[in-house]
């Protein structure tokens, strides 16, 4: 695009232009003044690509942030509690963090085949229903994060459409001109820089957020599979002492 606009320029009238009138406004409001209705288009299109990609970063930002904060006080809780009961009266309380989830999933696939006392019957069920509940918590997690990905993609492809259309109107007025001068070419070379950076400045911080937030759900789908195993090692161990009570001690490894 700039070889082409460099030789438009060089094969322009060699007439010294007329002084251009003075503007005082700014250069990009002059630029959207003179961008025709397939620019304008395109804007409106990544403007609205723009606010959706905001309105899911704040959203997840703040959902995260919520998720990370109520782990650490249930991880706390769950540790200095003395029976598993204790933090499923208050496991709702921390219910932003996935680690809930994990936590009652398996609680109640325990209460189910003990009914609540007793040593656990079948371990492996126990592993099962953890891993099917971090899974869901993980999936409810990456929910949205997938329009990221898309307008990330997908936006320069629409600020480049919005390029060519440009570089095709400037064409247009130097046709229509007869001569290659900057007035016929550029209004279509000004369509053509604005919805190229409207593009990148849709898709770059999409990008930015689609990467950082996939790896915070990664660190949380780790902390679950390790929450898990922590909760069922601290039930087998209570298994492993008939004379308590086994649905005693919520430690882990951690006492």
């Amino acid at each position: 695009m700039i070889s082409l606009i460099c030789a438009l320029l060089f094969f322009q009238d060699t007439t010294p232009p007329a002084a251009p009138p003075v503007n005082n406004g700014s250069a990009i409001v002059e630029m959207l003044q003179n961008s025709g209705p397939i620019a304008m288009t395109v804007l409106a299109v990544l403007l609205i690509a723009s606010l959706f990609s905001w309105a899911i970063i704040i959203g997840k930002f703040f959902a995260f942030r919520r998720a990370r904060a109520q782990s650490r006080r249930f991880l706390r809780a769950f540790r200095k509690a003395n029976r598993l009961q204790e933090i499923a009266t208050v496991s709702e309380q921390f219910k932003p963090s996935p680690l809930v989830n994990v936590f009652d999933e398996v609680y109640e696939t325990y209460r189910r085949q003990t009914g609540g006392f007793g040593p656990c019957r079948n371990i492996t069920a126990l592993e099962r229903a953890g891993q099917t509940a971090a899974s869901e918590s993980l999936t409810s997690m990456e929910q949205r994060l997938t329009w990221l990905a898309s307008i990330g993609a997908i936006s320069p492809f629409i600020g480049l459409f919005g390029t060519i259309m440009g570089i095709v109107d400037a064409f247009h007025g130097l046709g229509t001109e007869g001569t290659a001068t900057l007035r016929a070419v550029a209004p279509g070379v000004s369509e053509a820089l604005i919805t190229t950076a409207a593009g990148l400045l849709v898709a770059i911080p999409a990008v930015i957020a689609y990467n950082q937030f996939t790896s915070t759900c990664r660190d949380f789908g780790a902390r679950m599979d390790d929450f898990a195993r922590e909760l069922l090692n601290s039930m087998e161990e209570a298994a492993l002492k008939p004379n308590e009570d086994p649905v005693e001690t919520a430690r882990g490894l951690h006492k």
